[in-house]
């Protein structure tokens, strides 16, 4: 054998020995790495596989309530106390009936649903259904449950007084455009937080320049809406109306926090 064909022999022997010392590395640095993720992935989420792991915690974060900040201990005495006629089992459920029919408005595409609420909410809504069909979108609420509500702020400002209560609610929650689903899912649960906003209304001049269709006011008899705070009598059963108290409870905003 010629010294030219050892010389050839070394240097493939080499090579090989190189190349095997990058695989054994690579394969260490692999288990090693592989060893730490799987460590955390434990830590973290109770299974080996990190992908698993996090979709395991995806569908758990779905079905987990979101907490609620909660300060009704603290600012109910203070509402009693200031209106000791406020009923706030009342208005918790009226709170959610309207976060409920909001949601459902939207869900339908038909402002009309919402049960009460003063303009600026009413016309809030509207505008958020005509975007949709500007943009030929369809957003859907279904299953709707709200789990807790409490008292979140209390304020007083410039002629009206101000509850924020803090619902946790969950939903089925999509988007679609042109018939496909463009975000959420059909068939997961979304958990998600809101803030409705309760005002006192004592100023009469702000309820006068205020659409009075926004004070949800209607017949006892037949349940037609009033024409306005004065109306005496209903235009189309002519049932006596006794005059409506200006003084007030009734919603301004329902916001996602």
């Amino acid at each position: 054998m010629g010294a030219k064909m050892i010389g050839m022999i070394v240097i493939l022997v080499l090579i090989l020995a190189i190349v095997l010392t990058i695989i054994v590395s690579v394969y260490r640095a692999y288990q090693k790495v592989h060893s730490t993720v799987t460590s955390y992935s434990r830590a973290l989420f109770g299974t080996d596989n990190p992908i698993e792991g996090m979709k395991k915690a995806e569908l758990e974060s779905a079905s987990t309530p979101k907490s609620v900040a909660s300060a009704t201990n603290l600012y109910l005495p203070q509402i009693m106390k200031d209106f000791p006629e406020f009923h706030y089992d009342e208005m918790r459920t009226r709170a959610e009936n309207v976060l409920t029919s909001y949601l459902q408005s939207i869900e339908n595409s038909n402002a009309s649903l919402l049960t009460e609420g003063l303009p600026e909410l009413k016309e809030n809504l509207e505008m958020r259904i005509q975007m949709l069909r500007d943009q030929n979108q369809r957003e859907h609420f279904e299953r709707i449950h709200v789990h807790r509500t409490e008292i979140n702020q209390y304020r007083k400002i410039k002629g009206r007084c101000s509850v924020v209560l803090q619902s946790s609610v969950e939903y089925i929650h999509y988007v679609e455009k042109d018939g496909q689903v463009t975000s959420g899912y059909t068939d997961r649960k979304e958990q998600a937080r809101y803030n409705v906003e309760l005002v006192y209304i004592q100023d009469r001049d702000f309820v006068e320049n205020t659409l009075d269709t926004g004070l949800a006011l209607n017949c006892p008899n037949c349940g037609a809406p009033l024409p306005g705070l004065g109306a005496k009598k209903c235009i189309y059963c002519d049932t006596p109306i006794i005059e409506f108290n200006l003084r007030v409870w009734n919603f301004s905003s329902v916001k996602e926090s």
